[in-house]
């Protein structure tokens, strides 16, 4: 079987590099970090991700327009985004049946088997 191919896009350092360890360590995925979301773009068309797993607040880009820049680009275009983010509380989530601007959405904190859980239901087969 192999491995599902994921980006992770966020701010913070810390949280994408455990949470890498933690996805790659069930030998389930390949993970791959993007810290600046102006450079996403260019890791999804270069990695061809399964999923991209993706911040809404980010310094100098904001998440929503990241993912309205994939979406028009012919190549990403059914390529599944998942709002991984603070910028929603759990409840809001659930008020919404799960999704924020058209996407699939995680409420941070959230713990592995959350994420994993959402890899399963969306990421491409």
């Amino acid at each position: 079987m192999s491995k599902k191919r994921i980006l992770l896009v966020d701010d913070e350092k810390s949280f994408t590099n455990l949470l890498k360890l933690n996805l790659e360590d069930t030998g389930q995925y390949d993970v791959r970090v993007e810290n600046w979301a102006e450079d996403a773009l260019t890791a999804a068309r270069e990695f061809k991700p399964d999923l991209i797993l993706l911040d809404i607040i980010m310094p100098r880009l904001p998440g929503g327009n990241v993912a309205a820049l994939i979406k028009e680009d012919a190549a990403l275009q059914s390529t599944p985004i998942v709002f991984l983010t603070a910028a929603v509380r759990k409840h809001q989530v659930e008020e919404n049946d799960g999704i924020i601007c058209d996407h699939p959405c995680l409420a941070k904190p959230a713990t592995v088997e959350m994420v994993i859980d959402m890899i399963d239901k969306h990421a491409r087969k």
